[in-house]
């Protein structure tokens, strides 16, 4: 039995595009994913509060490696989007590469857009690095709900940046969980856990990377499973879980000082 899945995500051309690489290349059969939505990016309302946020967590050199990284893929994007060039520099563009459809929606809990969602007729909701707190009508329209993709070894490390605070904490092995979502953050029933071994040397933005591709292949494996019905599920229980929030200034000199280094 096939799923109609929806994927709901935000256009960062450094670790969600990886992941959606890493699937769209070796799932099949694509007719089974309905669309991707492409939802405004993480954590802060207008672009200068983000561009605030990240020059904090980067500092001078970082942010501006990263910044002219993200202005070139951004930028190459935008003019493949205005003039139909051949490419794959966006996410839009690699989705329909592939011949599946990718949509720009601002909230996805509006009725307007749940009224388009439910058009669809889904069984499945995916989030990828989603931006937006789903909401309960969001959450009640697949018919086997919503997924969440969490690089942490769930009930610890809920919240944000888990990887860097597993990398702060001095974790030889990183967290990723697939995990069912419910009004309440990364608190769902677990799919599928596995762990990623931190490698010598390697930076918070190599490590990332490599688990975007891991995660994609762990939801083939989870939507293989799901078809077949054999699917287990674990709790994943509130009284175990730590939470961390965005790091500060401060939380990032001390993750460097510590011998991590984020690119």
């Amino acid at each position: 039995m096939s799923l109609r899945i929806l994927f709901i995500t935000q256009d960062d051309p450094f670790y969600v595009r990886v992941f959606f690489e890493e699937f769209l290349k070796a799932y099949k059969p694509l007719d089974d994913v309905k669309g991707v939505v492409i939802t405004r990016a993480i954590g802060k309302e207008s672009t200068w509060a983000l561009m605030k946020q990240m020059f904090a967590f980067y500092g001078p050199w970082d942010f501006l490696r990263t910044g002219t990284r993200y202005a070139g893929a951004k930028g190459l994007g935008l003019l493949q989007e205005r003039f139909h060039w051949k490419g794959r520099s966006g996410l839009a563009q690699l989705c329909r590469t592939y011949g599946v459809e990718a949509f720009y929606e601002n909230d996805v809990n509006s009725r307007s857009f749940l009224e388009k969602a439910a058009g669809l007729d889904l069984d499945l909701i995916i989030s990828v690095a989603a931006s937006v707190i789903f909401r309960e009508g969001l959450l009640n329209l697949p018919k086997r709900g919503c997924l969440n993709i969490h690089n942490g070894k769930l009930p610890r490390y809920r919240g944000m940046m888990p990887v860097f605070w597993q990398l702060y904490h001095g974790e030889k092995e990183i967290g990723i969980t697939v995990h069912e979502m419910n009004v309440k953050l990364d608190d769902g029933r677990i799919l599928l856990q596995e762990g990623v071994p931190v490698e010598p040397g390697e930076t918070l933005d190599s490590l990332m990377r490599r688990m975007k591709r891991v995660a994609a292949r762990m939801i083939i494996r989870i939507l293989a499973e799901m078809e077949a019905g054999s699917v287990q599920y674990r709790e994943n229980p509130s009284a175990d879980a730590s939470y961390y929030s965005f790091p500060t200034k401060e939380d990032v000199k001390e993750f460097k000082r510590r011998g991590n280094r984020i690119t």
